[in-house]
C-alpha cells in the first residue's frame, strides 16, 4: 500500500467517542485533495478508560485544473 500521509483520530471520553465520526467527516471535507487508501480502527481499555483510535492512511490527489 502506497500512501503519502497518516492522520490519527483518538478519543477516550464518551462524548469524544460520540463526536469522532463528525470530526473525521469535517477533516475530510476540509481536505478534499486527500483520498483515504486504508484505515485501522483500534479499541483499547483498562478499568477506567475506553480508547477508540481511527487511523487514516491517505494519498494527496493531483490538483485539478
Amino acid at each position: 500500500m502506497v500512501y503519502t500521509g497518516v492522520k490519527v483520530f483518538s478519543a477516550t471520553k464518551a462524548r469524544e467517542r460520540e463526536e469522532l465520526g463528525e470530526n473525521i467527516s469535517r477533516w475530510l471535507r476540509n481536505n478534499p485533495s486527500l483520498r483515504v487508501v486504508d484505515k485501522v480502527v483500534t479499541q483499547s481499555s483498562d478499568r477506567e478508560f475506553h480508547c477508540l483510535t481511527i487511523t487514516l492512511f491517505y494519498v494527496k490527489e493531483p490538483a485539478r485544473s
